[in-house]
């Protein structure tokens, strides 16, 4: 049986995705480092432009076998337009970026697939019991916006079969009240895995727009990879240079202060801020701090020391620290990590110097599946 326009469409739709899925997997360290994509971040939706798909469209003219140059006219005949060199618009179609929206899951799991990042498993007694209202049966009496359109169809056609009413060539469907099923939902004691997020950064005058950037782009992949693993998710934002605060999304990544930098104040205000708000008992605890390497003192370094290996480590699934480039940080605190707490399994550092580091980086955090 020839398939209906509408269920054409549908199939065509569906191989057109998977034809999108599979450029932005074969191009997705180019992804990983696209800017413009961050910026059109929907509710649940990323807006990406992929090139090199073509889209079928038609064009008219003759096929007349005549090539670049030849036709009608004479050498060195003016072409339309003035002295000025100024023609008229073009009527040829131009060479188009195809911009098509794939939700935030579909692009952590295409993430996950190419980087082989094993899913995460949450740790401790981290689930609480949510209530959820799930359309798992169904009845016959309800508003049609819940009409169950399959069940209602087999129904009816079912009823005109068995009656003799049922002409194959002139099918009518006819629907009685009887026939119509409709969803029906119940409560779902389900568990939920609560984690939250604290991005930690250094804004003192060493971190520039370019490494504010770098620090954009991780933290977008970071926290797409999080959500996908995650249900329930929160995010804090800390920022610091000799004193540290907690700010909103957008001030975090557009924030330039001035002076000196102390590392310790961000990992202190950070344990002030467990201790009140996420019981290690109840919550799977991301840490990610981000900054050029540069710190205030060695003292300082160490006292960053004791505090991730006495108060923080213990506590979370996972510590991130981000060095990023840049032309005035001294980039030495990645080596302080390394070599006193080089050993601990749940401390992660990496090093992007570029755009095209990322994809190495989010590789490096989440390879372990903590």
């Amino acid at each position: 049986m020839a398939e209906t326009g509408p269920l054409k469409i549908a199939k065509d739709h569906q191989r057109f995705r998977q034809i999108v899925k599979g450029r932005i997997r074969k191009d997705l360290r180019k992804f990983l480092t696209r800017g413009e994509l961050l910026g059109k971040e929907g509710k649940h939706l990323v807006s990406i432009p992929v090139p090199g798909i073509d889209l079928p469209h038609f064009r008219y003219g003759d096929n007349n076998d005549q090539g670049v140059g030849q036709g009608e006219g004479e050498a060195g005949q003016q072409v339309d337009g003035d002295a000025s060199g100024i023609g008229p618009g073009g009527t040829e179609p131009g060479q188009h970026i195809l911009e098509v929206e794939v939700s935030l899951e579909e692009l952590a799991d295409i993430l996950g697939e190419e980087l082989q990042l094993p899913r995460i498993e949450p740790k401790g007694h981290h689930n609480i019991t949510a209530v959820k209202e799930r359309y798992s049966s169904v009845r016959q009496s309800g508003p049609e916006s819940l009409r169950h359109f399959k069940r209602t169809f087999r129904r009816a056609l079912r009823r005109l079969i068995m009656s003799g009413a049922w002409d194959p060539n002139n099918p009518k469907m006819v629907f009685e009240r009887s026939d119509k099923l409709y969803r029906s939902w119940k409560p779902v004691r389900k568990p939920q895995s609560n984690a939250v997020i604290v991005y930690m950064m250094d804004v003192s005058g060493s971190m520039g727009h370019e490494q504010k950037e770098l620090v954009r782009l991780e933290a977008f992949w970071i926290d797409a990879w999080l959500r996908r693993n995650y249900e329930g998710i929160e995010s804090r934002y800390i920022v610091h240079d000799v004193n540290a605060a907690e700010v909103d999304r957008e001030t975090f990544f557009h924030l330039r202060e001035d002076g000196g930098t102390k590392i310790s104040s961000a990992f202190k205000f950070c344990q002030e801020m467990l201790d009140k708000h996420y019981a290690a008992s109840e919550w799977n605890i991301y840490l990610f701090h981000f900054s050029d390497g540069d710190n205030s003192s060695e003292a300082d370094s160490r006292d960053c020391c004791d505090l991730l290996r006495d108060k923080l480590l213990p506590i979370v699934n996972q510590f991130g620290y981000c060095q990023v480039a840049s032309a005035y940080g001294s980039g030495h605190f990645i080596n302080v990590l390394r070599e006193h707490l080089g050993q601990a399994e749940n401390l992660v550092t990496s090093r992007v110097n570029t755009k095209d580091d990322i994809y190495d980086s989010i590789k490096e955090f989440f390879a372990k599946g903590r």
